[in-house]
């Protein structure tokens, strides 16, 4: 039997089964919501929806800056973290330990009302993109770093004896064979990246969350803005994690 064939059955089975699983959850839904007798009201909610359109495109735009900051502060981070001088190690590694130990949201109020502050920067979508990538960054150092120190001392070993500089060796041995390692933890992470987004209202930035807030208290409605909250990030969120595994697929080989 031919092999798109079996491809061609495979979809189906797992279309079929997605099926299933959306009429079960929402069959669950409707039970939950129904046993609570919440009195909906969702005019409210359709007077906002260029509101909501407005948010949601915000968010979208400043999670796609702060991705690229998070990447390349994360990819930074990692390389300081393996650098040969100490003293780079050692601070490299002192602020991936800070960041990740403290909350973003103490990150958020001091980086924004302290630090931007004093240097007189007075751009809260500014701050909170910076802030937001190097927060989602230092967890990235550490998960390119993992990638990286799981090539095996061999393949470094061949790529000294033909006479490969160390960027030679990042750009044609390490990185390759890294990036299908850290692509399932990135794009967690960067998951996470867009959902954290949320917090930025904190500084004054009018992202999706802090519209909804202000559509719920204009409607005295407390759910109903949310639900479309929920699906408004799993639109974005579901397809990255399936980008992701298509990716890893692709650069699925053996090492």
């Amino acid at each position: 039997m031919p092999a798109s064939h079996d491809i061609a059955v495979s979809s189906t089975r797992r279309a079929l089964y997605a099926l299933g699983l959306f009429a079960i959850a929402s069959a669950v839904f409707y039970g939950v919501f129904s046993a609570v007798e919440y009195p909906w009201n969702w005019s409210g909610v359709w007077q906002y929806r260029e509101q909501f359109f407005h948010g949601w495109l915000s968010t979208m735009g400043l999670s796609l800056v702060a991705m690229v900051v998070s990447i390349a502060f994360g990819f930074l981070l990692m390389l300081g973290r393996r650098a040969p001088w100490l003293p780079v190690r050692m601070g490299c590694g002192s602020v991936v330990e800070v960041v990740r130990g403290s909350p973003l949201l103490v990150q958020l109020l001091i980086g924004h009302y302290i630090i931007a502050q004093a240097l007189n920067i007075d751009q809260p979508l500014f701050t909170g993109i910076i802030l937001l990538g190097c927060f989602e960054g230092a967890y990235l150092a550490e998960i390119f770093r993992g990638a990286v120190e799981s090539i095996s001392a061999s393949q470094l070993e061949a790529a000294r004896a033909v006479g490969f500089s160390k960027a030679q060796t990042y750009r044609f041995v390490i990185i390759p064979q890294a990036l299908r390692r850290a692509l399932p933890g990135t794009t967690g992470q960067l998951v996470s990246l867009i959902k954290d987004s949320s917090l930025l209202s904190v500084i004054g930035i009018e992202e999706l969350v802090q519209k909804v807030k202000i559509m719920n208290a204009a409607n005295f409605a407390p759910l109903e803005g949310y639900l479309p909250l929920a699906l408004a990030y799993l639109v974005v969120t579901i397809p990255l994690s399936h980008l992701a595994r298509r990716l890893e697929g692709r650069f699925a080989y053996e090492t």
